[in-house]
């Protein structure tokens, strides 16, 4: 499911209902038709993955960083000597990398999985850390993903390669996506539209465009029309 709109338009507050990082004043969200308030708070945000627009990275070792995506896994990287850990955290870590695209750009830094990434990832660049914030939400195969603009402070070939990852790790998962960038999620089988706290528009790609409303008005923005003919969608 993607989420459009303005920014300030509520997108990111609505979704951070699901954790229950806030809760409802009113009425109730449901997983599975059970109110979430109803299940183990730990319980319940394990079986989420989150990339934000900036993730944070704290310093310490990039194996390190993509193993806080699991709480027990997190503990062997951290708590024992390379030497000592059990040999699956490691190779866990390395797959959820080579899921998320980041295994090969790991293997060309300095110390590979141990290179140090400095102070909130600032040896990194964005894509990396994007990249690894994947990695990250990946490592304890979650339930449901939320990509809260993941990819909008990327360059375009990043963006692709990220892209390309999420489409085929998503599959199977319930996902929800909050894009500035339209192209990213109009293959969504519901697209959300916002603005002002409020839903204003609900549909598919196609259907949004051919309703000329506040979405049309965003993708055109975007695309100077170019998409909505390609698509056979009158401009």
């Amino acid at each position: 499911m993607g989420f459009a709109g303005p920014s300030g338009s509520g997108k990111s507050t609505l979704l951070k209902l699901i954790p229950r990082f806030y809760d409802v004043d009113t009425g109730s969200v449901r997983i599975d038709d059970h109110d979430v308030r109803g299940y183990d708070l730990r319980a319940l945000r394990d079986e989420f993955g989150i990339v934000e627009q900036d993730p944070y990275m704290f310093s310490g070792a990039v194996r390190e960083n993509i193993a806080y995506g699991d709480r027990e896994i997190f503990a062997e990287v951290t708590g024992e000597s390379p030497a000592e850990r059990p040999e699956t955290a490691d190779q866990q870590t390395v797959e959820a990398a080579q899921a998320s695209g980041a295994h090969e750009f790991i293997l060309e830094l300095p110390d590979g999985y141990e290179t140090q990434v400095g102070e909130r990832g600032v040896k990194l660049s964005g894509g990396q850390r994007q990249r690894l914030s994947v990695a990250r939400a990946l490592l304890n195969d979650p339930l449901i993903i939320i990509l809260d603009e993941a990819t909008s402070d990327v360059d375009t070939e990043t963006e692709e390669i990220i892209q390309a990852n999420i489409n085929r790790l998503c599959e199977d998962r319930t996902t929800f996506i909050i894009a500035r960038r339209l192209s990213t999620i109009r293959d969504a089988d519901q697209i959300i539209v916002m603005e002002d706290g409020e839903i204003t528009e609900t549909g598919t790609h196609t259907g949004l465009l051919a309703v000329n409303g506040l979405y049309a008005e965003l993708w055109d923005a975007q695309s100077d029309g170019e998409s909505r003919r390609d698509s056979g969608t009158p401009v």
